[in-house]
């Protein structure tokens, strides 16, 4: 028997024929070659299965598995239960990884074994479909490098560019794989690798050009809409750092705040106070609590706080002020957005 693969690389495809040519190619020029590939056809009603088989064909390292349109999730799972390598890694079939990809990320889980799973920086293309929205996202996300940075703007957004995640294989198996919930399953796993104690990190340099455009699921189904997003973010706070809470202050009254509070009181959190700066809401009522300035946070002094607002500027100042007055991030607050 030939050794296994060093790398699996897990690659769903659904109609995906317009860019598919361009992601197999990327593949075809890394630098490193230990990998196999495990391509789901899940359901694709254009060329996609012929393009899958042709490249099947050519490269016995690509495996071709087929499923009757289950969705991404299943195919997922199917391509993790059919790898074969200790390190697996995600591609999307509309990307592009750049060459040095798969090396300079296995290089950094060789080089910190401590480290459970990596991404790399990406960048969005192509540039005349690509707004400021998403140009905003990718400044916020290629600033997180470090498993410090990453840990502590978890609870933000998804920190890890799914198509751009290599994880090591036990790890993966060991928190249950990739499931299927109402909310978005990449951030989903991403929380639950850090629930169990690992710790990520990234390749400080572009691996992937991340392809925007109005029909990406991300788009579209609503299991990534904010409202998902924010009951993940919300079931797993309650699982980690709100384990021991049944009461939160939030800093910030507006609208990112005010949607956090219904969201927590609907899993049985009580928001007691919101914190804000604007004197013209300060005495006010929201939800039954008061609003608050910052100095009347001693009077909270043994409540999480969660930091909710949706500029990274605020977000920053608010911190400052919450270790000024000796908070803990992560222990005694931690920023959502």
């Amino acid at each position: 028997m030939s050794a296994a693969p060093r790398i699996s690389v897990l690659m769903p495809c659904r109609d995906a024929a317009a860019h598919l040519t361009e992601a197999i190619a990327s593949l075809e020029a890394q630098t490193f070659r230990d990998f196999e590939v495990i391509a789901v056809d899940d359901g694709s009603r254009d060329a996609t299965p012929h393009l899958l088989q042709q490249w099947s064909r050519r490269n016995r390292a690509v495996h071709v598995l087929s499923t009757p349109g289950h969705g991404l999730v299943a195919s997922l799972e199917a391509a993790r239960l059919a790898a074969s390598g200790a390190i697996l890694a995600r591609m999307d079939s509309d990307d592009i990884s750049h060459p040095e990809r798969f090396e300079q990320q296995l290089l950094l889980l060789d080089a910190e074994p401590d480290i459970a799973a990596c991404g790399s920086r990406v960048r969005y293309f192509p540039q005349d479909v690509v707004q400021d929205g998403a140009r905003r996202y990718e400044s916020w996300i290629n600033g997180l490098v470090t498993p410090d940075s990453i840990e502590r703007d978890l609870f933000v957004e998804c920190p890890i560019p799914h198509p751009t995640l290599m994880i090591r294989r036990e790890v993966l198996a060991g928190v249950g794989g990739y499931r299927d919930n109402s909310w978005p399953e990449d951030y989903d796993l991403v929380l639950r690798v850090w629930a169990a104690g690992h710790r990520m990190s990234k390749v400080p340099g572009v691996l992937l050009d991340w392809r925007e455009s109005a029909d990406r699921l991300s788009r579209t189904d609503p299991r990534y809409s904010e409202d998902s997003f924010r009951r993940c973010k919300v079931h797993w706070l309650r699982r980690t750092l709100l384990r021991r809470q049944d009461r939160v202050v939030i800093w910030g009254a507006g609208p990112v705040g005010k949607s956090f509070a219904r969201a927590f009181a609907a899993i049985g959190i009580a928001t007691v106070a919101f914190v804000d700066v604007d004197p013209r809401k300060i005495g006010q009522m929201i939800h039954g609590a008061p609003v608050i300035p910052a100095t009347g946070l001693f009077d909270y002094a043994g409540v999480f706080a969660i930091a909710a607002v949706g500029s990274a500027e605020a977000r920053a100042e608010i911190r400052a002020s919450l270790a000024a007055i000796g908070r803990r991030e992560l222990r005694e607050y931690c920023a959502v957005a």
